[in-house]
C-alpha cells in the first residue's frame, strides 16, 4: 500500500509539472500530435483540403507546413476539410499538415479588458502580449435550463425610446435590424457607451468590418472613457472567412468567463449578417449543399447555439448574465428574409431601424411599430412602467392619426390636441448620438412630456425645453433621481415634485415664447 501511494504521488507530482509547462508555453506553440501527419490535396480561398488524418477531431487545430493554423472544419471518410485562420503562410499541394491535439481557443481573464484582439488572441492594437495564460474553446454549450433564472433586471441603453418602448433586461437576446447606414452600429456603441460605472462589462465583436469602421469604434470608447470595461474582438472584411467565422464564438467564450464569475456581461455581434456570408462561402468552398438563398440548411444552427449562450444564470451558478446585442442587415426593409427571419424567431425581441425615419431626421430612427421587446417589460423599473405605460400605444396612434392629417383632413379638438402632443413626444424621444441619458433624466423629461408640461413649447425648442428640465432636476431632484434609479416606485408625491420643477424650467425657458421654427 505504501508503494501505491508513493507512485500516486509521484505521478500527481509528474502532471503537476507537465500542465506547468504548458502553461507556460505560448498556445501557438504548442507540440502537434506524433504520429500523424497530413498532406494537403486542395487548396481554395480560405480552405484546403487534406488527407491522411484519421485521428482527427473536429474544430481541432491543425498546423501547417509554413506555421499556418487551420481548424478541422468538414469530416469527410476520406478527407477533411480545413478552414484557415492564417493568410500569412503560404500553403501549396503537398504540404505536411499536423495535428495539435487541441481544438481552437481564446484567452480569457481580466487582461483582455481593454484590449483589441483578434479571434485567437493575437493583439491588434499594438500593445504588450497579453499576459493570461488561461484559455477557453471557443464553441461551448449553452446553459441547461435548470441553470438559468428570469430576466429580472433592466440593462439600460441610455436610449429614451428604446428604455422606455423597447426595454432590455440582463440576460436578454435582443436584435438590431435594419438597412444600411440606419445607425444600427450606433445604437450598439452607445448602449456600451452607457454602461459606464454600472460595473456592467462589455464586448465588441466586429465580423468583417472595415479596418476604419473598427478604428472608429475602438477611439470612440477610448474618448468616452468606455474602452477600460470593454473588449474588442476584430475582424476585417480582408480576413479569411474562417476567421470572421470564429470571431463571434470566440468573443462570446470571453464574455461567459466574466458571466461565469457573477459579472453582467453585455456582447454586441456587428454584424451577423456578415458572419452568416462567411460561413455559406466557407460550406460552398467545401462542397456543402446549398438550401434557400445558397445558405446550408444548418445556419439556423450556427446562430441560435451562439446566442442560445447568452442567458441570466441562477443564483447557484454565481448570478452573472450576458446580453446579446446581435446586428443584422436588412434588404428594403425585407425583415421576411432568410437570416433576419432566424434571428428574429432565436432572439427575444427586435428594434427596427426605419430608413424613412432616418431621413427625416428622426434620430434614433427606431420604428416603434416593428420593434417589440418579450422578455425586458419585466425587468423595466417601476416609474418607467409608470410613465411609459401607455405611451407606446400613443405614440403608434398619433403616427396613424399624423398620416391621415397630411391629406387635409379636418380634425376635432381632441384631435388636434392629439397630434400636437404627438409631435412633442417624437421631438422628445429624438437623441443626439453619443449622449446616454441616466434613468432618473429619462424618466423626468418622459414625465413632463406626458404631463403636458411640453405642450406650450414650439416644436423647433423642444430640444433646449428638455435640456433645461435636465437640468432642473439634476440640481433640485437629485434624491428623487436616485430613488427611481434604485427601484422605488413614482408615488404620487415625487410625481408632482419632478412635474413641478419641470414646469419650473419651462418657465424660465426663454423658447417658451418663441414662434414655432
Amino acid at each position: 500500500m505504501t508503494e501505491n501511494r508513493a507512485s500516486a504521488e509521484l505521478l500527481s507530482a509528474a502532471d503537476r509539472a507537465l500542465e506547468s509547462v504548458r502553461a507556460a508555453l505560448p498556445a501557438a506553440e504548442e507540440l502537434p500530435v506524433l504520429g500523424e501527419v497530413g498532406r494537403v490535396t486542395f487548396v481554395g480561398r480560405g480552405v484546403v483540403e487534406v488527407s491522411g488524418l484519421p485521428g482527427v477531431t473536429s474544430e481541432e487545430l491543425v498546423r501547417f507546413q509554413g506555421g499556418g493554423l487551420g481548424m478541422a472544419f468538414n469530416l469527410d471518410p476520406d478527407r477533411v476539410g480545413v478552414v484557415l485562420l492564417d493568410t500569412t503562410h503560404r500553403i501549396e499541394a503537398n504540404d505536411d499538415v499536423r495535428r495539435t491535439g487541441r481544438v481552437l481557443d481564446v484567452p480569457v481573464g481580466r487582461a483582455v479588458l481593454g484590449r483589441v484582439i483578434d479571434p485567437a488572441g493575437r493583439p491588434l492594437d499594438g500593445g504588450r502580449p497579453l499576459g493570461t495564460t488561461q484559455r477557453w474553446p471557443v464553441e461551448g454549450p449553452a446553459p441547461a435550463v435548470i441553470d438559468r433564472a428570469p430576466v429580472d433586471t433592466p440593462l439600460h441603453t441610455g436610449i429614451k425610446v428604446i428604455d422606455a418602448l423597447i426595454p432590455v433586461g440582463r440576460g436578454q437576446r435582443e436584435l438590431i435590424l435594419g438597412d444600411r447606414q440606419t445607425g444600427k452600429t450606433t445604437v450598439a456603441v452607445d448602449t456600451i457607451l452607457a454602461q459606464r460605472g454600472t460595473g456592467v462589462i462589455s464586448v465588441y465583436c466586429a465580423i468583417g468590418q472595415r479596418g476604419s469602421a473598427v478604428a472608429k469604434v475602438v477611439a470612440l470608447l477610448r474618448s468616452h472613457g468606455a474602452l477600460a470595461h470593454t473588449v474588442v474582438v476584430a475582424t476585417t472584411g480582408n480576413d479569411p472567412p474562417g476567421r470572421q467565422f470564429v470571431a463571434a464564438y470566440a468573443a462570446t467564450s470571453i464574455a461567459e468567463w466574466f458571466m461565469e464569475r457573477g459579472h453582467d456581461v453585455l456582447i454586441v455581434y456587428d454584424d451577423l449578417t456578415k458572419h452568416a456570408r462567411a460561413y455559406r462561402e466557407l460550406s460552398l468552398l467545401l462542397r456543402r449543399p446549398p438550401g434557400r438563398e445558397a445558405y446550408p440548411g444548418d445556419i439556423f444552427y450556427v446562430h441560435s447555439r451562439l446566442l442560445e449562450r447568452a442567458t441570466h444564470l441562477a443564483p447557484h451558478r454565481g448570478g452573472g448574465s450576458l446580453t446579446a446585442l446581435p446586428v443584422v442587415e436588412t434588404q428594403a426593409q425585407n425583415l421576411a428574409a432568410y437570416i433576419p427571419t432566424n434571428l428574429i424567431s432565436i432572439t427575444d425581441g427586435q428594434v427596427a431601424l426605419s430608413p424613412r425615419l432616418f431621413h427625416q431626421g428622426v434620430l434614433p430612427a427606431v420604428d416603434v411599430g416593428r420593434s417589440v421587446s418579450r422578455v425586458g417589460g419585466r425587468a423595466q423599473l417601476p416609474a418607467f412602467r409608470a410613465v411609459a405605460g401607455n405611451l407606446r400605444l400613443a405614440y403608434s396612434q398619433f403616427e396613424e392619426l399624423e398620416r391621415f392629417a397630411r391629406y387635409g383632413a379636418r380634425l376635432e379638438e381632441g384631435r388636434r390636441l392629439a397630434l400636437e402632443r404627438g409631435r412633442r413626444v417624437r421631438e422628445v424621444l429624438k437623441q443626439a448620438e453619443h449622449s446616454s441619458l441616466s434613468p432618473g433624466e429619462q424618466i423626468a423629461v418622459l414625465l413632463a412630456v406626458v404631463e403636458g408640461v411640453f405642450d406650450e413649447v414650439p416644436v423647433g425648442a423642444m430640444a433646449d425645453a428638455q435640456a433645461a428640465v435636465r437640468r432642473q432636476v439634476q440640481s433640485d431632484g437629485v434624491e428623487i433621481l436616485r430613488s427611481l434609479t434604485a427601484g422605488s416606485d413614482l408615488d404620487a408625491k415625487s410625481r408632482e415634485r419632478l412635474v413641478s420643477m419641470a414646469r419650473e424650467a419651462i418657465a424660465g425657458h426663454r423658447g417658451v415664447g418663441d414662434a414655432d421654427q
